[in-house]
């Protein structure tokens, strides 16, 4: 029996096992939007923008493992989503974006809402398809989630024409797919994991950097088996934390531009580094020529390309970071003598040492809101037991080190493409795929302005979404460098301080809270968690704080700046600069 290729779409979903889309209703999609209508097995959450609609995908997904889809229109539609789309593929996030196109008789004739979204993403997804033929439609869609999922994932987007929709085939679906040109590499060279564990058996200095990799691949268990066997310290990229526990003993915390002293310092004396997962960013590495000057390199990762592509590399190990960590865990215990535990014992004294001097910190003596007071309290009264989002620029990073991440898919941030407006959507997302979790957005008061309208998709869906706004009326992390690097020029960061959070909430028919001193924090944050309604707290915190410590653009990574010593530090770069 034929069916439309709207039909064929929802049945290739239901196929997939997928429950919920994120998306916003248009002309070429009404088809697929009216057999939505009378749809008990999938649920599509309207948002009240496209890029939302993305950003909570992409929160479902990286809260769940799953692969978020996202269904939109055409035109505009479909060209609201790249940004989102920009910012799951640099996080290497599965996503599978359906966008309607005009008639494929009338592509190309610029046509009302016509436009090349397939051209136009190309750079950004990890593949993308037009549908020509009703016949390809439930092919092609099981063909883009295998895509997505597997190997490095990443979004895929499918350009469905308005008369594929409406045309009629039968409904054929694939058991399996297997494609010619793409055979992503899943078991490591057994004779370089063997090679890897002999270097860590050796090493006196070594430590463990472990990436975003390790909680796509499902192997923070393998990780911590590994670091706790060697007695090797670990520390997360912004991407990796909570893939490995944060309080742990062997926890270094995160490395790089705002990492830790003792992170950083780790690295840069370290004479063996086990990269698992991650891309060696620039805001890891600082310095190219200065990093890790002294140390031999293992690189693990499921992306060949990611390999040598910015450090050189001496022992390179393609595959699925939970498989080959379960191998070498194995090859260290069956072939590897004990011997580094004793070996260890200097290097862990010297990080504890560096850990002593130099803890993250902040003025703790005023009554003028600090924006650390703030994450540690978030964090002393869940008992790190929430699922935290976060914005883009100073509230990140904050959330990022003062807030210690034990398990794997509790953090969720933007990382690779700095998305100011993804923490709130991607919170809405997060609270529908984990209903009964406290999810917490925190947020800066100018990126929560990016994608405020999601209000009303958490009110209407009734998720009860916490949004901790640290409101210093600037663009934060720009005007720190402004301070920095160019005297106090505040050249259009200041924000507009007649915005009223606690009445936008209410607008929205959501909950408006407000602290402007340090004792009404803790009141306000135990009042919201005790509310299950979506709620914005104002936080009205010290507009001159800066995040510290801070690595200058171009410096290396231990050639750091640090809260006590800012003033005579920032005089002497003012005079530089």
């Amino acid at each position: 029996m034929k069916i439309t290729g709207a039909e064929i779409f929802i049945e290739s979903l239901k196929k997939e096992g997928v429950r919920h889309i994120f998306g916003y209703p248009g002309g070429v999609v009404l088809n697929i939007f009216d057999h939505l209508y009378d749809e008990k097995d999938l649920r599509l959450i309207l948002t009240r923008h496209e890029q939302g609609a993305v950003h909570a995908a992409d929160g479902y997904a990286r809260a769940t493992g799953k692969t978020g889809v996202v269904l939109v229109t055409s035109g505009p539609g479909a060209t609201n989503t790249v940004t989102g789309i920009a910012t799951a593929y640099m996080d290497s996030i599965p996503l599978v974006v359906f966008t309607g196109q005009v008639p494929t008789m009338l592509i190309g004739n610029d046509a009302f809402q016509e436009a090349d979204i397939v051209g136009i993403t190309r750079p950004c997804t990890k593949y993308n398809f037009l549908v020509k033929d009703v016949n390809d439609l439930a092919y092609i869609i099981k063909e883009a989630f295998y895509i997505a999922a597997t190997g490095r994932p990443g979004p895929v987007l499918i350009d469905i024409p308005k008369d594929v929709t409406t045309g009629k085939a039968e409904f054929v679906w694939p058991e399996s797919i297997k494609i010619r040109s793409y055979n992503p590499t899943y078991e490591g060279n057994k004779y370089m994991i063997t090679q890897a564990a002999h270097m860590i058996a050796k090493a006196k200095k070594p430590v463990i950097v472990a990436g975003g990799g390790v909680i796509l691949s499902g192997a923070s268990k393998e990780l911590k088996e590994l670091a706790e066997y060697t007695d090797v310290p670990v520390t997360m990229t912004l991407m990796g934390l909570g893939g490995f526990p944060g309080s742990h003993r062997l926890s270094l915390g995160m490395p790089g531009m705002h990492g830790t002293y003792y992170a950083n310092k780790s690295i840069q004396e370290s004479d063996l580094l086990v990269a698992i997962g991650m891309r060696f960013d620039d805001r890891v590495t600082g310095k190219i020529s200065a990093f890790a000057s002294n140390a031999k390199i293992v690189h693990i990762d499921i992306d060949p390309t990611s390999i040598r592509k910015n450090v050189r590399v001496d022992v390179p190990i393609v595959g699925d970071v939970k498989k080959v960590l379960t191998t070498l865990n194995k090859v260290l215990k069956e072939e590897v003598k004990e011997t580094w535990h004793e070996i260890r014992k200097a290097w862990l004294k010297q990080i504890a040492t560096w850990k002593a001097e130099r803890p993250l910190t902040y003025d703790r003596d005023t009554d003028v809101i600090k924006p650390q007071y703030v994450i540690e309290k978030i964090y002393e009264l869940t008992k790190g037991d929430a699922i935290i989002t976060t914005e883009v620029g100073q509230n990140q990073m904050w959330a990022s080190q003062f807030f210690k991440y034990d398990r794997p898919r509790t953090f969720l941030t933007s990382g690779g493409l700095g998305t100011m407006g993804y923490g709130f959507p991607a919170a809405i997302g997060v609270q529908l795929a984990f209903p009964n979790k406290l999810v917490i957005d925190i947020a800066g008061d100018g990126s929560i302005q990016m994608n405020i309208q999601e209000l009303a998709t958490a009110v209407i869906n009734k998720l009860p979404v916490k949004v901790a706004i640290l409101n210093n009326g600037f663009l934060g992390m720009v005007r720190q460098w402004q301070e920095l690097f160019f005297q106090e020029r505040y050249s259009h960061t200041r924000l507009d301080a007649s915005v009223d959070f606690v009445k936008i909430a209410e607008a929205y028919n959501a909950v408006g809270l407000r602290a402007t001193k340090r004792s009404e924090v803790e009141p306000v944050l135990k009042e919201a968690f005790s509310i299950k309604r979506p709620v914005f707290m104002d936080f009205a915190i010290d507009w001159q704080e800066k995040v510290y410590p801070m690595v200058p653009a171009g410096a290396a990574i231990d050639e750091m700046l640090f809260l006590e010593e800012n003033k005579k530090t920032e005089k002497k770069l003012k005079a530089v600069k």
